[in-house]
């Protein structure tokens, strides 16, 4: 029996060869995936906020990659690995190694010169890091710890909630995060840093 994923609005069908990569062989469904990929990501919660990193060890290309195979290593073989397709969104396969060197250069010297806000930085890195799409799967869940990253190991400020706060009733949390990312793509960034922090 293989592996059956029925997709969300915004998630990133993986091809076949990348459902081969699949470590954990009794896994059929979305839901049991999902468990399994829960369980690595706290996992690699806790590898991170063991340790204390420098700017510039958080803001490499080694960084990136190793934080994906923390948060999916156990799952999946191809973690931390660059994809080998293109897909649905995202630069074009051999471009990701550039975009994300602009984009490590470009947090840098956000950084360096206080460019913008330190919720913005955060954020501003979290939807540059998710359009590059690096991985075959995890960019929205990997954008967001690098973001938590970024701002409690960084600037020492708390992790951001991600919506988990927001107690409004019949309202659609994930709706509301691809509207915040859909005027982040159109350099607005005032809802994605709302929705973080509510």
């Amino acid at each position: 029996m293989g592996l059956n994923i029925d997709y969300s609005n915004g998630q990133t069908p993986l091809d076949e060869d990348e459902k081969e990569g699949l470590r954990i062989p009794t896994i059929a469904t979305r839901t049991e995936l999902d468990e399994f990929e829960q369980q690595n990501i706290e996992e690699a919660i806790h590898w991170v906020l063991a340790r204390s990193f420098k700017p510039r060890e958080i803001l490499s290309e080694k960084f990136i990659r190793n934080l994906h195979k923390q948060m999916f290593g156990n799952v999946w073989d191809w973690a931390g690995e660059f994809r080998k397709t293109n897909k649905n969104l995202g630069v074009d396969k051999w471009k990701i190694s550039t975009a994300l060197k602009t984009l490590l250069d470009d947090t840098q010297f956000w950084f360096e010169h206080e460019t913008f806000k330190q919720d913005e930085i955060a954020i501003r890195f979290k939807h540059r890091i998710v359009s590059i799409h690096c991985f075959p799967n995890g960019n929205g869940r990997h954008s967001r710890l690098m973001a938590d990253v970024i701002i409690d190991k960084i600037y020492k400020r708390p992790a951001f909630s991600w919506g988990a706060g927001n107690l409004v009733k019949q309202i659609d949390i994930r709706a509301i995060y691809l509207d915040a990312l859909r005027e982040a793509d159109n350099n607005s960034y005032e809802k994605l840093i709302l929705f973080a922090r509510s």
